[in-house]
């Protein structure tokens, strides 16, 4: 949650965990020496902060409105998504911003943890918590939502029985998160139905204090659960005043966990090397350009039959480049041009002999230990937006409008037989302009919207192609006047979006390879889906309620998303003569991804802070329900719908903010129609002490009273992966600059 909160003087560093292992000790060893003679090369003069472009998105403070104390400065940040410059209280849309501080607080190990109490997001992540995918709403996989770093689309896809699509973006490197859920999304991308998930990794700026020319931190942090080391280090520099740079490395090294049963999670053990790096340029007052990389090199062990099966071996890249300039008068101009280029390839190698059955012939085969099974996906993309701010008529006009492209390039391959089978190779390219205009009158604010998407998708086969128009429209209204209600907003959505098949959906063909045999069958006729959302929620904010430097946030909403064409797997009979399906080896069925029904989904969400000089309160909440109707009129339960989920956080502060204290309390419902899962609460305790200026210690302890879980994402009749019991987590961070 992160709707509110304060910045005081005297915090400084960032937090990770202590050690490493030695095969990583050398790399990082040569990459802070490199960082530390970076830092210490002859500097004339310690150069003053720069300030940002006029206009531009940042994390930089707005003083609060009403009686906030002297030294206290009210943080509203501003989304780093947002095309108009808002902050999440003032979105008339379901947004969510997680700051710098609760990520500290969380001490994540994954996208999961980074996530803990965002109303309406689940993350999957199987075993290998190296990879996630992010559900919003109860929709997930094959661009649903769209997960974006530093502007670039991650894309990754391997289709198999777990999860779909997938990414891993350390935490160490990420300084904020956005959250937007719903269609509403449409100006950020075509495809996300369900919502965006916007990572902005560190920068430079907020590294850096006002009077240093350069810094750098290390950070330690060891978790007991997995016996999880982690090392992180981190180097800035201010070049001059309109140029800095800033690295990050990051190595961790965990074990399997034990669930709250004490039982290994096999398969859950993974190392994974990450870095970034990021200079930001401003060849003007009014322009700013940011270049970036961030990259990943992990591995883990897949699990089969309860032993090793596959050594996965991951390398992912991601190059950004951002820029942006705004007129001085905030009017005509304000124009963002993003490019990135992402790669990822994962290489499967058996450890062991596997039985398989050939996907061409049918025929049983033998994989050999040492076979091989490969995917390389390829993501371009480009992304341009100008807002003009004008008034007419006395009605302010922020009119929004823009382009984007993205270009998926997939390539799969090794043994016949092998996992690569279920991606299959091929490139497609999707695309879309929009225009935006915001409306603001006095107490009323509108906000209307078109989007205009296309996508084509081919391998050796004819392409498929499509496109369509999907409006949006918002009202919201301010009714009130008064210190007590003047912060009280209404607003109502109806908005639409624009999913195109994947490769996976629409190409796969050929012989199931595992387990048992039979035949998939393509669809090049797949329709695209299209999400229906209606959404009525109400926005609050206030200072100075009980205090008078505290501070009040919330946002609530009712949602109703009807997904037409909704896409998923479909067995038929070959002894239906009109499905197609032929008799082939193996067990007779055919599997096919059809537009086979409507998936209608509901549900609330509540997202609330309270802060004030003595510590903050917090209390969100979801509950998503859901269903699909088929075209035959047979309704059946929604298997991606999440738990219903009531989280509450306190912190308390001391000792001049120097000490801070607290704890989490979640309680878990079970999705409706899931057999399996279980409702469950955790409780979870953290602390944080800045010892010094330079040195800070943090301290957290998940899941206290060990209680055995599973994400019901992960909970099957078949198989159930349970999450980890108690863990405790200790790091330390010390800080340097000068």
């Amino acid at each position: 949650m992160g709707l509110v909160n304060w910045r005081r003087t005297g915090l400084a560093g960032d937090n990770a965990g202590p050690g490493f292992r030695s095969i990583a000790r050398d790399m990082a060893m040569l990459m802070a020496g490199a960082a530390a003679i970076a830092l210490y090369m002859p500097a004339a003069k310690a150069q003053q902060a720069a300030q940002p472009a006029a206009g531009q998105q940042t994390d930089q403070p707005k003083k609060a409105e009403g009686n906030a104390a002297k030294d206290e400065t009210l943080l509203d940040k501003i989304l780093v998504v947002s095309r108009t410059g808002e902050s999440a209280i003032k979105s008339l849309a379901s947004a969510s911003h997680v700051d710098k501080e609760q990520l500290e607080r969380r001490m994540a190990t994954t996208p999961n943890e980074m996530l803990l109490g965002v109303p309406g997001v689940a993350v999957q992540a199987d075993a290998r918590r190296v990879s996630s995918s992010i559900n919003i709403r109860g929709l997930q996989d094959f661009g649903r939502v769209a997960v974006i770093v530093d502007g670039a689309r991650q894309d990754f896809q391997r289709s198999d029985h777990g999860t779909q699509s997938t990414f891993y973006i350390d935490p160490e490197l990420i300084k904020s998160v956005d959250v937007i859920r719903g269609p509403v999304a449409n100006t950020y991308g075509s495809g996300a139905i369900g919502g965006v998930v916007f990572f902005d990794t560190k920068d430079a700026v907020d590294f850096l204090k006002p009077e240093e020319t350069w810094a750098g931190s290390v950070t330690g942090r060891y978790e007991s659960n997995g016996k999880g080391w982690t090392t992180s280090a981190t180097g800035a520099y201010r070049i001059n005043e309109n140029w800095d740079a800033l690295g990050n490395i990051v190595y961790r090294d965990y074990g399997d966990y034990k669930d709250g049963g004490g039982d290994n999670v096999k398969g859950s053990g993974f190392d994974v090397l990450s870095g970034l790096l990021k200079t930001t340029i401003r060849p003007s007052d009014n322009s700013e350009l940011k270049l970036g990389w961030v990259g990943s090199s992990d591995s883990w062990n897949e699990i089969s039959g309860g032993v090793p099966a596959n050594d996965a071996d991951l390398k992912s890249n991601t190059f950004t480049a951002r820029y942006n300039i705004t007129d001085d008068a905030k009017s005509w101009l304000d124009l963002h041009i993003n490019a990135s280029y992402n790669k990822t390839n994962l290489g499967l190698t058996t450890l062991i002999p596997q039985n398989r059955f050939n996907p061409t012939t049918g025929l049983p085969v033998v994989l050999p230990a040492g076979s091989t099974s490969t995917f390389d996906v390829g993501t371009s993309g480009i992304d341009i937006w100008n807002t003009s701010r004008f008034q007419t008529a006395g009605i302010d006009h922020e009119l929004t409008y823009g382009g984007d492209w993205v270009g998926d390039n997939v390539k799969t391959g090794g043994t016949a037989g092998g996992d690569s089978f279920y991606t299959p190779s091929g490139k497609r390219n999707i695309s879309g302009a929009y225009i935006q205009d915001k409306l603001t009158w006095d107490w009323l604010e509108v906000i209307t919207g078109l989007r205009y998407d296309s996508y084509s998708l081919k391998d050796s086969s004819p392409e498929t192609s499509g496109d369509r128009l999907s409006p949006r429209i918002t009202v919201g209204v301010s009714p009130f006047d008064g210190p007590t209600l003047a912060g009280l907003q209404f607003y109502g959505t109806y908005a639409e979006g624009y999913r195109s098949p994947s490769l996976t959906e629409t190409l796969i063909s050929g012989n199931h390879p595992a387990g048992v045999t039979f035949p998939f069958l393509p669809n090049p006729n797949l329709r695209p889906e299209t999400g229906k959302t209606v959404e009525f929620g109400v926005n609050y904010s206030a200072n100075g309620i009980v205090e008078g430097n505290d501070a009040l946030r919330l946002k609530a909403a009712y949602f109703h998303n009807n997904v037409e064409d909704y896409i998923d797997g479909v067995t038929l009979s070959p002894f239906n003569p009109t499905s197609g399906c032929p008799f082939g080896p193996g067990i007779p069925i055919c599997f096919q991804y059809q537009n086979f029904a409507k998936a209608k989904i509901h549900g609330v969400e509540l997202e609330s802070t309270y802060d004030a000089g003595w510590g903050y309160a917090g209390l969100s909440a979801s509950v998503t329900n859901g269903y699909t109707i088929s075209y035959k009129g047979v309704r059946a339960d929604l298997a991606t719908l999440p738990s219903s989920q009531v989280t509450a956080q306190l912190g308390l502060r001391f000792l001049q903010d120097k000490l801070t204290v607290g704890g989490e309390v979640q309680y878990n419902g079970k999705p409706q129609g899931n057999a399996v899962a279980k409702d469950y609460t955790l409780v979870n305790a953290f602390a944080s002490y800045q010892a010094t200026e330079n040195l800070k210690v943090d301290f957290r302890a998940d899941n206290i009273f060990d209680v055995k879980y599973a994400n019901p994402l992960n909970a099957t009749t078949t198989s159930t992966i349970y999450e980890p019991g108690v863990t405790l987590k200790l790091a330390a961070t010390m800080r340097f600059g000068g």
